[in-house]
């Protein structure tokens, strides 16, 4: 099984913890002008701007649960990336990882990822278990590395 994403669902990297979630998606323009439209809709869209505060408070949850007390920050909000067909909202959140722990203690602590599974996370998880007739497997998992 491979996967690929523009979302980091969690990085490690010299003791600093990484969520970088992505919410809220317009198709590309077809020039600059029609991009910076759909960047003012994406960004004036109630319902996108919901969801993705609740997953920045998700982020900031999640990394919290892995990293020095008061070292959880969000430093990107809601900023436009455009991809080649998409555009999306991303922010980030950063924390510092507590002393004694791991990236794959990172990695538990995050999953299943916000951007999958809703908010408050374990009961979004039953209600998608008792709902959806097939189990979702590997889609939403983690392809990545360690170094």
């Amino acid at each position: 099984v491979v996967g690929s994403s523009p979302e980091v669902l969690v990085r490690v990297e010299d003791g600093l913890v990484t969520v970088r979630p992505i919410a809220g998606t317009r198709p590309r323009g077809i020039n600059e002008e029609a991009d910076l439209a759909l960047e003012q809709d994406l960004l004036s869209d109630a319902k996108e701007i919901a969801e993705h505060l609740m997953l920045i408070d998700l982020g900031r949850n999640d990394v919290g649960r892995v990293s020095d007390i008061g070292a959880v920050k969000v430093t990107e909000k809601m900023v436009i990336e455009r991809y080649s067909n998409v555009m999306h909202i991303v922010s980030n959140v950063t924390g510092q990882l507590r002393e004694g722990l791991s990236a794959m203690d990172a990695l538990r602590a995050i999953l299943p990822a916000g951007t999958l599974s809703g908010a408050p996370k374990i009961r979004a998880m039953e209600i998608i278990d008792e709902l959806e007739p097939v189990k979702r497997g590997v889609y939403g998992g983690a392809v990545g590395y360690l170094a």
